[in-house]
């Protein structure tokens, strides 16, 4: 580990509970903003494109059903 990772963790450690809901809401939405930021990166490089091929395929072919 290295000594950023541990003083994060440190500082979170040192954390009261009001204060930890407040981070622990933070960075769920840093986390969940990283997320999408990937999944727009692998669509722009067409990492997706067999995936939503083989959808489409299937849909075509009436193997898919309704949610």
């Amino acid at each position: 580990m290295n000594e950023t990772v541990a003083s994060l963790e440190n500082a979170v450690e040192q954390l009261g509970r009001d204060d930890l809901a407040v981070f622990r809401e933070w960075f769920s939405s840093f986390e969940a903003a990283e997320w999408d930021a990937q999944i727009e990166r692998d669509i722009s490089a067409g990492k997706l494109d067999k995936l939503a091929a083989e959808g489409i395929e299937e849909f075509v072919a009436g193997r898919t059903r309704s949610l």
